[in-house]
C-alpha cells in the first residue's frame, strides 16, 4: 500500500517518482529487467521514504497514478483506525497525519479493515526478559506471536477449483494477508509472520519456533502451538519426522537437535512427556495403558502438572525420534472427507529442560596461633528450569464437510467443545475480563500457562486456499487475530539445587569420617606397635643388664676366692719348708744358720712381692667392675625414665581410647532408639495392612492407608536419614532387619522416593535379602518393594541387570505363603510391560515362575498372574504392529494358552479382565490365531465380543475377530456370526 502525497508524485519525461514500499515480486524476469530501479532513501520528518525510479511507458504512468491516489484514500481512511493490541500506533498516527497535511482527501471508503500488531520478530522480547530475568519474580510482558502459514492446494482442489482463486492473498514482504469475500471485496489482515505455500520447513521453524527454544534454554517456559481446520497441515508443521527427507523435518524435531546441541548431558537433563487429549481425558501416548491421567494443580502458584505421566530422559536425537515415533503409533486418527489421516485428539509434547549454571567455590585461608586452617564456603548450584511445550491441535470441523459419523462423530464433537473452551479463553483474556473460564475444558486447564500466564507463547495458525473453506478459513485468521492480544508475563525458571549441594556435602561428610576413622585406627595401632616394643626393649634391657651384672660378680669372686686360696697354700708351703730347714739344721753355727736363714728367706720375699702386685691387680679389676656397674646403673636409670615416658604416653591414649569409648556408647544408645522407632512404625504399618485388608470393600471411598502410615516414616526419613535405615538392613537381629524391610517398602510406595533408593543401593540390599536369607517375611515385604520399585522403567532394567528375575523366580518356588506369592508375582508382572525385557525375562524363567505360582490358587495371586500375562501379550502384540517381532507367541510357548481359556470364565472380575485382555492382544498377531483356535480360544473371543462388560475390551475382542482370516474362516465353519 502506497502513501501518496503532492511532494512524493510527479510525472516528468516518462520517469515516474514515488515513495513507499515497492513490490520485490515481479511476474517474471522479463518485467525485472524492464522495471530497472534504483533504490534511495532520504529522511523527511519522522519516517522514511524509499524512492525509486522507474523508467515507464506514458499510459502505464496515468494508471498507476490513478490507483495511487486511490490508495492514498484508503490509507487516509485506515490510518485512524485505533489498534487495541498493537505497539506501533504512533506510527500509524504519522501515517495518517501525513497523508492528511499533504492535502490529499479521500473521496473513496474502503472496505478493508487493517489489524495492526507489533511488527517485531516473532521470537521479540527474549532479550529484555533475559535481561530482567534474574530481578526478581516480576516477569516481563510478553505478547503472543502468530504466524500464518498457507497449504498449497491438493489434487482434489486443483481439480475442483481450478476455475477459482484462492480466498487468500498473501503479502509476506509486508506481513499481511488478505481474504476475499467477493471479487471486489477484501479484507486485510496483519500478523507477526506471513508464510506463504512455499516456505521451507527451516524458514518456519526459525521464525516460529526457535526464539521460543532459545527462552527454553535460558530457563523460560515456552510453547509452541498449531490451530486450524483439519487438513491443513498442523501435524505436518509440527511433528514431521523427515525420515524421507530431512528438510522435511518439523519443529518438535529441529526444536530438539537446537536444545541436544546447546546442552551438557553431563550436567544438564533432558526429560520429555508425549500426551493426548482425547474425548476429555489425558491418555499417555508412550504407556497406552495409563488412559486417564489426573490433572494437579498448585493452589498457591496455579501451576498444572501431570504426576501421572510417563517421563523419558533424552540422550540422543535417535532415541527421542524412536519415542515419537511410537506415540504417533498410539495417538488417535481416522479417514473422513477432509483428510485421510484426521487427527481425533490434541497431541502435546513437553520437554523439560533442566540446566545447571557453574560456580566457583570461594576459597579462604585463616591463620591463628601460628596454625593454618583452609575454610571452603561452599554455594549451592544454579539451576535453570525451562519447559517447552509444542501442542498439535486437532482440526476444527465441519459436521455437513466431513461426513462423521456414529463414533467419529462424538470425537468431532468433543474436538470442537475443546476448541470453542480454547477460543472463549482467548477472548476474555484478549477484553482484559476479570474472569476466564479455563476450567470449562481440560485443554484449557493445561494450556492455563501459555495464554495469560509465564510462558512466552507462538501460535502458527494454518489455512487452505480452496474458497469452499472460506467460513473455516475466516475463523481461523480471527482466531489468531484474537491471540495476538494475549498478554503473558514470562518469567525466568531459577532455584538453587539445594538438593545436590546436601548430596555432594554428605559425600565429603562421610568421606571426612571414614578417613577420621581410618587414622584413629591406624594411630591406636602404632601407639600399640610403640608400647609394645618399648615394653620389649624396656625388659630385654632388664634382663641383659642383670645376666652381665650377675656374671661379672661371680667371676670377680670365683678370681678372689681363686688368688687367697692360692695366696694361703704358698704362704702356708713356705712356713713348712721354714721350718722343716730349721729343724734339720739342729744345732749348728748361728752365723752358719743365720746366713742360711736370710738365703732361705730371700725367695719368699719375692714371693711376698708377687703376691702385693697380683692384690693391686685384682684390686684394680675390682675398680673396673664397680665402674661397669655404675655405668649399668646409668643405662637402668635412663631406661626407666623411657618407660615412665612411655607409662605416661600409654595413659593419655588410655584416655582417649575411654573417650572412644563413650562416643561408641553414644552411638549405641542412638542405634537402640532407632530400633525402637523401627519397631514402632512396623507395628504401625502392620496394624494399618491388616484393617485396610479387613475392611477393603467398606473403604473404596475412604483414605488411602498410606495417609496414615507416611507422616511418621517421612519423620523417620528426614530425621535418621535414608543410609541409617538402610545399614539395618544388614543388622544381625532378625527383627531389626524385618522392620527395616518394611520402612523401606513403605517408602518405596512413594514414587518421590525411589530414585533416592536406588541410588543409595536399596535395591541392591533388596535384592541380597532375597539371595541371604530364608525368613519369608523378609521374602514376602523386600519383594512388595521391589515390585514398587519396578514400575519405574529405569529401574525395570536395574532389577534385570543384577538378576532380580531370577531371584524373584527361586523366591516363588520356595514360597508357601499367599502373600509372598502376592508380591513376587505382581513384581514379575510390572517387569512384563516393558519392551525391552521380552526375551531375557523368558529365559531367566520370569514366564515359568508365573505359571507355577497359579498352584496357590490364591484370587490375589492369580490377579497378578492374570496381570502379568496381559502385560506380556501386550508388549508382543505392540511388537508384532510395529514390525519387530515374529512367530509365535513365546506365552504360547510356554503353555500359557491352556490356563488362559480354563480361567476366561473365572467369577473374580480383576482375574477376567485381565485374561480377557491377554487374549485380545494374542489375537491381534496371526501367528497366534493357529493355536488359539485349537485350544478353544476363539469360542472366548466371541463371548467377550459379546458379553464382556467393558466396552473397549468387547470393541477391541470384535475388532481382532473381524480382522483375522485365520479366525473369518474358522467363524464361517461354525456358522459363528459376529457382526
Amino acid at each position: 500500500h502506497f502513501t501518496t502525497t503532492a511532494k512524493s508524485v510527479s510525472l516528468c519525461n516518462n520517469f515516474f517518482l514515488f515513495s513507499g514500499n515497492f513490490p520485490e515480486k515481479f511476474n517474471s524476469e522479463k518485467e525485472r529487467k524492464e522495471f530497472s530501479w534504483e533504490p534511495n532513501r532520504e529522511e523527511t520528518g519522522r519516517s522514511f521514504f524509499s524512492v525509486y525510479f522507474l523508467r515507464l511507458p506514458r499510459e502505464f504512468v496515468w494508471s498507476f497514478l490513478v490507483l495511487c491516489v486511490w490508495r492514498g484514500g484508503m490509507s487516509t481512511t485506515t490510518g485512524t483506525v485505533n489498534y487495541r493490541n498493537g505497539t506501533n500506533r504512533s506510527s500509524l498516527r504519522t501515517q495518517s497525519s501525513a497523508s492528511t497535511s499533504g492535502g490529499q482527501k479521500s473521496t473513496l471508503k474502503s472496505k478493508s479493515v487493517l489489524r495492526k500488531s507489533s511488527p517485531a520478530s516473532l521470537g521479540g522480547g527474549s532479550g529484555a526478559a533475559s535481561k530482567s530475568g534474574s530481578g526478581g519474580d516480576a516477569g516481563v510482558p510478553g505478547r503472543v506471536r502468530v504466524a500464518v502459514r498457507l497449504r498449497p492446494r491438493n489434487g482434489e482442489e486443483l481439480i475442483a477449483d481450478a476455475d477459482f482463486a484462492d480466498c487468500v492473498e498473501l503479502q509476506p514482504e509486508v506481513k499481511r494477508l488478505k481474504l476475499r469475500k467477493n471479487n471486489w471485496d477484501t479484507d486485510t489482515f496483519e500478523f507477526d509472520e506471513v508464510l506463504t505455500e512455499y516456505a521451507s520447513q527451516k524458514r518456519v521453524y526459525e521464525v516460529v519456533a526457535k526464539p521460543v527454544v532459545e527462552g527454553v534454554l535460558d530457563g523460560y517456559n515456552g510453547t509452541i502451538m498449531a490451530y486450524g481446520q483439519t487438513g491443513t497441515g498442523k501435524t505436518y508443521t509440527l511433528g514431521q519426522l523427515g525420515e524421507e527427507d530431512v528438510a522435511d523435518r518439523g519443529i518438535m524435531v529441529r526444536a530438539m537437535e537446537d536444545i541436544l546441541s546447546e546442552v551438557s548431558l553431563e550436567t544438564d537433563s533432558i526429560s520429555v512427556s508425549y500426551l493426548q487429549l482425547y474425548m476429555e481425558t489425558v491418555q499417555d501416548l508412550l504407556d497406552p495403558a495409563n488412559d486417564n491421567i489426573a490433572i494437579v494443580e498448585d493452589p498457591k502458584s496455579g501451576d498444572v502438572s501431570l504426576p501421572g505421566a510417563t517421563l523419558v530422559e533424552i540422550r540422543d536425537q535417535q532415541s527421542f525420534l524412536e519415542l515419537l515415533q511410537l506415540g504417533e503409533a498410539h495417538r488417535f486418527a481416522a479417514n473422513t472427507k477432509l483428510n485421510t489421516e484426521s487427527s481425533r485428539s490434541h497431541a502435546i509434547l513437553m520437554v523439560n529442560v533442566r540446566r545447571s549454571l557453574k560456580t566457583r567455590d570461594g576459597l579462604s585461608s585463616e591463620i591463628s596461633n601460628g596454625n593454618s586452617h583452609m575454610t571452603k564456603s561452599l554455594k549451592p548450584p544454579v539451576i535453570r528450569k525451562g519447559k517447552l511445550v509444542v501442542v498439535d491441535l486437532a482440526g476444527s470441523e465441519r459436521i455437513n464437510k466431513s461426513g462423521s459419523e456414529g463414533h467419529t462423530l462424538e470425537e468431532a464433537k468433543s474436538i470442537n467443545l475443546s476448541l470453542s473452551a480454547l477460543g472463549k479463553c482467548i477472548n476474555a483474556l484478549a477484553e482484559n475480563s476479570s474472569h476466564v473460564p479455563f476450567r470449562d475444558s481440560k485443554l484449557t486447564r493445561l494450556l492455563r500457562d501459555s495464554f495469560g500466564g509465564t510462558a512466552r507463547t507462538s501460535l502458527v495458525i494454518t489455512i487452505g486456499p480452496s474458497p469452499r473453506h472460506r467460513g473455516e478459513t475466516t475463523s481461523t485468521i480471527m482466531f489468531g487475530q484474537r491471540a495476538m492480544k494475549v498478554e503473558n508475563m514470562v518469567k525466568l525458571k531459577e532455584e538453587f539445587d539445594y538438593k545436590s549441594l546436601s548430596k555432594r556435602l554428605e559425600l565429603q561428610l562421610d568421606n571426612l569420617i571414614e578417613e577420621n576413622e581410618r587414622q584413629q585406627k591406624a594411630f591406636v595401632d602404632e601407639i600399640e606397635r610403640i608400647t609394645v616394643e618399648a615394653h620389649n626393649q624396656i625388659s630385654e634391657a632388664e634382663k641383659r643388664y642383670a645376666n652381665a651384672l650377675e656374671e661379672e660378680k661371680l667371676r670377680y669372686q670365683n678370681d678372689y676366692m681363686e688368688s687367697i686360696k692360692k695366696l694361703e697354700d704358698n704362704w702356708s708351703k713356705n712356713q713348712k719348708k721354714l721350718a722343716a730347714d730349721r729343724l734339720a739344721l739342729g744345732e749348728k753355727n748361728g752365723l752358719d744358720i743365720t746366713s742360711n736363714g736370710n738365703r732361705s728367706v730371700a725367695p719368699a720375699l719375692d714371693e711376698v712381692s708377687e703376691l702385693k702386685k697380683l692384690l693391686q691387680k685384682e684390686a684394680q679389676s675390682k675398680m673396673a667392675a664397680e665402674e661397669e656397674v655404675n655405668r649399668l646403673k646409668l643405662q637402668l636409670t635412663e631406661f626407666k625414665k623411657v618407660e615412665v615416658s612411655g607409662n605416661s604416653e600409654i595413659m593419655r591414649l588410655h584416655k582417649m581410647l575411654e573417650n572412644e569409648t563413650q562416643q561408641k556408647e553414644k552411638l549405641e544408645g542412638d542405634i537402640a532408639t532407632l530400633h525402637t522407632q523401627l519397631l514402632q512404625l512396623s507395628l504401625t504399618a502392620d496394624e494399618t495392612r491388616r484393617n485396610l485388608e479387613r475392611h477393603d470393600s467398606e473403604n473404596t471411598s475412604g483414605a488411602h492407608p498410606e495417609s496414615a502410615e507416611n507422616p511418621p516414616v517421612g519423620r523417620l526419613f528426614e530425621q535418621v536419614g535414608l543410609q541409617k535405615i538402610l545399614s539395618l538392613l544388614e543388622a544381625q537381629d532378625a527383627d531389626v532387619r524385618i522392620h527395616a524391610v518394611k520402612v523401606v517398602a513403605n517408602l518405596a510406595a512413594e514414587e518421590a522416593n525411589q530414585q533416592q533408593i536406588v541410588e543409595a543401593g536399596g535395591l541392591t540390599s533388596l535384592l541380597m535379602l532375597l539371595r541371604s536369607t530364608e525368613d519369608e517375611t523378609i521374602h514376602r515385604v523386600a519383594a512388595g518393594a521391589i515390585a514398587n520399585l519396578a514400575m519405574n522403567e529405569t529401574n525395570q532394567e536395574l532389577i534385570m541387570d543384577q538378576g532380580g528375575i531370577g531371584l524373584l523366580s527361586s523366591t516363588a518356588a520356595n514360597a508357601q505363603d499367599p502373600q509372598t506369592l502376592r508380591m513376587v508375582a505382581g513384581a514379575i508382572a510390572n517387569l512384563c510391560g516393558n519392551d525391552k525385557l521380552q526375551t531375557k525375562l523368558r529365559s531367566e524363567g520370569g514366564i515359568a515362575a508365573l505359571l507355577g505360582m497359579v498352584r496357590c490358587g490364591h484370587p490375589d495371586v492369580l490377579a497378578q498372574i492374570a496381570r502379568g500375562i496381559a502385560n506380556f501379550a501386550k508388549c508382543e502384540s505392540r511388537a508384532s504392529n510395529q514390525g519387530t517381532k515374529r512367530g509365535k507367541s513365546l506365552l504360547i510357548e510356554d503353555g500359557a494358552l491352556s490356563w488362559i481359556v480354563q480361567n476366561a470364565k473365572t467369577e473374580t472380575s480383576a482375574i477376567r479382565r485381565h485374561i480377557e485382555l491377554a487374549l485380545c492382544h494374542l489375537a491381534q498377531h496371526e501367528g497366534n490365531a493357529k493355536e488359539m483356535v485349537k485350544e478353544g480360544a476363539i469360542w472366548e473371543l466371541v463371548r467377550i465380543s459379546r458379553d464382556c462388560s467393558r466396552e473397549d475390551i468387547r470393541s477391541l475382542a470384535h475388532r481382532t475377530l473381524t480382522s483375522s482370516p485365520t479366525f473369518l474362516t474358522e467363524l464361517r465353519r461354525l456358522r459363528v456370526d459376529v457382526r
